[in-house]
């Protein structure tokens, strides 16, 4: 059985805020919340996000900040900490799965990002007559490229984790973070000042209220503030487990990492959407947004080298201190239950990455299947089993006393209790029998091709705990029987 060893710590809560938000704010925020926005309705949009943002997806961070911080392991010594030495231990390995196979693809967007940053830096955007759009169809086709973004991608996330959580993570995010605001503040001020570009205000601003009528809006605003947070990922328990007992949940783990989700979240809209507008793009451009339509608006842009490379850099930022997130769940999960140095888990976890990631980096279509199957099913089903698991295994109210408001300056009332143990989970519930619905008509082979994975890989999970359990159990007799 895995027992608790002296563990790093966040350096400073500074630190430990700038790399919860930097875990949070990637493509998430930057590129994917501004077309987003423009598929719904602009400001009916934002309204709907906001409020699930604030009642749902704040909740169950701090409930998952709060399990990590007591427990003080990574996912599996978790769930055996809550489950015991039983095959329910393996709902934990599922989660790993899922963030490893997460990583695995979104290694690939890290390496686009870095890419337009690269392009950015030699001032192709600013070319005359530069043809942004033939740039994103030659880098999309182009497979040996895509391999090597993802493999400097994987292998700059290596270097850094190899430092830690303090030397690493942390200090990356320090200076990172900061950087990525200016960034975003300054594209923000220039996009104001064009001409046309209130009218990208308006757009964000002014509710269309017939969206808020769609459940398509609020369906999407949900899947905007779970899939920027990275609620019931892992991630939060994971970098819950290095604070200190007494560090401050509710306002560090909960409202101030929310707030700089809603500001990231709107500073990247007041970026995008004046240029958009003030160029006329399409604000319901889709994913090419930022690729192609963005591209060509910094090429006709007075200083457009310098917003681009501010633009494109601060995006690498963003995707980069996400990726490290994801794969320190598996990084801190690996080091306990294997008990090796931290080295040698950062490599190995980072070479399974690196080799499952090569498929989706070869062929955007296996990206694009990964993602519908974890985006439809396995997130939300990780989110389930976590809510479930520190709502009724663990007991919300015993995690609310003795994790939650421990050292806490803002005092967590017990209606907190109902929203992670009924709310959350029937709305994953819910999400995922919608997208069962919707899907299965529309794209039924990938729809039922996933989901009997999803459905095997519970009891398979589950059965090699079981067997790893028995076997250290048997491990440990035959060395008590010998000393």
């Amino acid at each position: 059985m895995t027992t608790t060893m002296a563990r790093e710590q966040w350096g400073s809560r500074f630190g430990y805020l700038m790399a919860v938000i930097g875990a949070m704010v990637g493509a998430g925020n930057i590129w994917r919340m501004p077309y987003v926005t423009g598929e719904n309705g602009g400001g009916a949009f934002l309204i709907a996000y906001f409020l699930l943002l604030y009642l749902i997806a704040v909740p169950g961070l701090m409930g998952e900040t709060s399990l990590g911080r007591y427990t003080r392991q990574g996912l599996i010594g978790t769930f055996r900490k809550v489950y015991g030495n039983n095959r329910l231990v393996g709902l934990g390995l599922v989660i790993l799965i899922f963030n490893i196979v997460l990583m695995s693809y979104y290694s690939s967007v890290v390496g686009w990002s870095i890419y337009y940053a690269y392009h950015a830096l030699i001032g192709t955007f600013t070319q005359a007559d530069f043809d942004t759009a033939a740039l994103w169809q030659s880098f999309s086709q182009n497979t040996a490229l895509n391999v090597g973004m993802h493999s400097i991608a994987m292998l700059m996330v290596t270097s850094i984790l190899i430092f830690g959580i303090k030397g690493g993570i942390e200090r990356l995010a320090r200076w990172m973070m900061p950087i990525l605001t200016i960034a975003l503040i300054a594209i923000a001020i220039r996009g104001l000042t064009l001409p046309g570009a209130v009218a990208g205000l308006e757009f964000s601003f002014s509710p269309n209220w017939e969206y808020l009528a769609r459940g398509e809006t609020w369906l999407a605003a949900l899947g905007q503030a779970l899939f920027s947070t990275g609620l019931g990922w892992g991630i939060a328990l994971t970098y819950g487990s290095y604070l200190g007992r007494n560090d401050d949940i509710p306002i560090g783990g909960g409202v101030f990492t929310a707030v700089g989700n809603t500001s990231f979240g709107l500073l990247a809209v007041f970026a995008v959407f004046p240029i958009v507008f003030a160029f006329g793009i399409s604000p319901t451009s889709g994913p090419e947004l930022a690729f192609v339509a963005l591209a060509t608006a910094f090429g006709s842009m007075t200083g457009g080298y310098v917003w681009a490379l501010l633009f494109f850099m601060g995006f690498f930022f963003a995707n980069l201190t996400t990726a490290l997130a994801i794969t320190e769940v598996g990084v801190t999960t690996y080091k306990e239950e294997r008990k090796v140095p931290r080295t040698r888990a950062v490599l190995m976890i980072c070479g399974i990455i690196w080799l499952l990631g090569i498929p989706s980096a070869v062929n955007a279509d296996i990206l694009g299947y990964l993602d519908f199957v974890l985006g439809n099913w396995g997130l939300p089903l990780a989110t389930f089993i976590i809510m479930v698991t520190i709502g009724w295994k663990f007991d919300a109210n015993r995690l609310r006393i003795l994790s939650l408001n421990r050292g806490a300056d803002l005092y967590i009332p017990s209606i907190w209790e109902a929203t992670v143990r009924y709310q959350i989970p029937l709305i994953m519930l819910g999400i995922m029998a919608y997208f069962l619905y919707s899907n299965l008509s529309e794209a039924p082979l990938k729809t039922v091709s996933g989901l009997v994975v999803l459905t095997l890989m519970i009891p398979l999970c589950m059965e090699i705990m079981r067997r790893l359990q028995e076997r250290q159990a048997n491990a440990s007799i035959v060395g008590g029987q010998a000393s």
